[in-house]
C-alpha cells in the first residue's frame, strides 16, 4: 500500500486518509474517492490530499477483517459475525455462554503483521447475549495478500468460538447452624444461574449434618447441585465434602486459588456435577464460584489443574474485612 499525500487530480479512486470538510460537510476518512468528491475538494481550494492506495496484491480493509474473521471463527459455534466497517469485525454471543479461545494460535494470528490485530475477552470470559467475543480490526486501510493469509493460516480451523450452556436445572442445598445466615444468598445464586437460563428447580434446607446433607444430595434431580453450607467448609472431610461422599459421589477438588472463593469444593455425584459453594456467593460480587459454576453449566470441564491455574489473576477484590496480615499491622 502507497499512503501519503498525492495532488487532487491523481487521487480519484484511492482511499481518503483523513477527513476533509467541502460543501458545508465532510469526506470521511476510508472513502474511495470519486469524480464528485473530486469536484467538491477543487471547489473547497483543496490541491493535495492525504491518501492511501492499493498495489498489487493487496487486500482492503474491510475485505481482510471479514477472511480474518470468517477463519477465526471457524464453524461458528455460538457467535454472530458483524458486517465489516472501517476495517473492524466483531464477533457477538448469540445467547449467554463462555467463550473458548485457543490463546496460542491467537497470538500467532496477532504476531504476523501489526496491521492485523485481534483482541478478546479474557479465556472463559462470561458473556450475555449479544456481548462481544472479539473485534478483529485492520488498522491499515490494506494489508497485503501474503500477511493476511499467514494469518489465517495461524488462526488454524477456528481459534474463537462459544460455549452455551448444556445443564438447565439446579437445585440449592443449604445447611443451617444455630445463629447462622439462613437461606441468605438464594436470590444471588438464582441471578447467577438465570444469566445462564438455568432454572432453580429447589432449594432445600436441612440441618448442618453429614447424613442429613447426604440424604439431600441424593434426592436431587437437576442437572446441577449446588450446595451453601451455614458454616464454611474448611477441611476436605468437613461436612460437605463428607456428606458428597457418603452419597455416593466423590470430591474433585477442595479449595481454590482464588481470593474471594477460595473455600470451594467440586464433585461428581452419579454423573451429575455438585459444587459446594464458598461463602461469598451469598453476595452478587464476583468470586472464584463463578468461574467454576459458568464453565461446568456450559459443558466446559473443570479439572483440578484448571482450577490451580486460575491463581494467576485470582485476586479479585481486597477487602477491608479481609484477615491480617496487612500492610501496617503490628506483629
Amino acid at each position: 500500500m502507497i499512503f501519503g499525500p498525492v495532488p487532487l487530480h491523481e487521487a480519484e479512486g484511492a482511499v481518503l486518509a483523513h477527513s476533509v470538510a467541502v460543501r458545508q460537510r465532510r469526506l470521511r476518512k476510508g472513502r474511495v474517492l470519486g469524480g464528485a468528491d473530486i469536484a467538491a475538494l477543487a471547489e473547497a481550494q483543496i490541491d493535495t490530499v492525504i491518501v492511501a492506495r492499493l498495489e498489487a496484491g493487496d487486500v482492503g480493509e474491510n475485505e481482510a477483517a471479514a477472511t480474518l474473521a470468517k477463519a477465526v471463527l471457524g464453524s461458528g459455534q455460538g457467535l454472530d459475525v458483524t458486517p465489516a466497517f472501517t476495517g473492524r469485525v466483531n464477533l457477538l454471543a448469540q445467547g449467554a455462554g463462555v467463550v473458548q479461545l485457543d490463546v496460542a494460535a491467537l497470538e500467532a494470528v496477532n504476531a504476523v503483521d501489526p496491521m492485523i490485530t485481534i483482541a478478546t475477552v479474557p479465556p472463559h470470559g462470561q458473556l450475555a447475549n449479544g456481548g462481544m467475543a472479539a473485534t478483529i480490526k485492520i488498522i491499515s486501510y490494506a494489508v497485503s495478500g501474503s500477511a493476511l493469509q499467514r494469518a489465517v493460516g495461524a488462526a488454524g480451523k477456528g481459534a474463537i468460538s462459544l460455549a452455551r450452556p448444556v445443564l438447565h436445572t439446579a437445585t440449592l442445598i443449604i445447611t443451617e447452624i444455630p445463629g447462622g445466615a439462613g437461606d441468605k444468598g438464594r436470590k444471588a445464586i438464582a441471578d447467577r444461574l438465570a444469566a445462564f437460563d438455568v432454572a432453580l428447580d429447589a432449594v432445600v434446607m436441612v440441618p448442618h449434618e453429614r447424613d442429613a446433607l447426604a440424604a439431600a444430595l441424593s434426592a436431587a434431580q437437576s442437572d446441577l447441585v449446588l450446595v451453601l453450607t451455614g458454616s464454611a467448609t474448611s477441611d476436605p472431610q468437613d461436612v460437605g465434602p463428607s456428606a458428597l461422599r457418603a452419597a455416593g459421589g466423590q470430591v474433585e477438588r477442595f479449595g481454590m486459588p482464588v481470593d474471594p472463593g477460595n473455600l470451594l469444593f467440586t464433585g461428581d455425584l452419579l454423573g451429575r456435577p455438585v459444587i459446594g459453594l464458598p461463602g461469598c456467593a451469598r453476595a452478587p460480587a464476583l468470586n472464584g464460584a463463578d468461574w467454576v459454576l459458568a464453565r461446568i453449566v456450559c459443558g466446559v470441564p473443570v479439572t483440578a489443574r484448571d482450577i490451580a491455574g486460575m491463581g494467576v489473576g485470582g485476586l479479585l477484590k481486597e477487602i477491608p474485612t479481609r484477615p491480617q496480615p496487612r500492610r501496617g499491622a503490628k506483629p
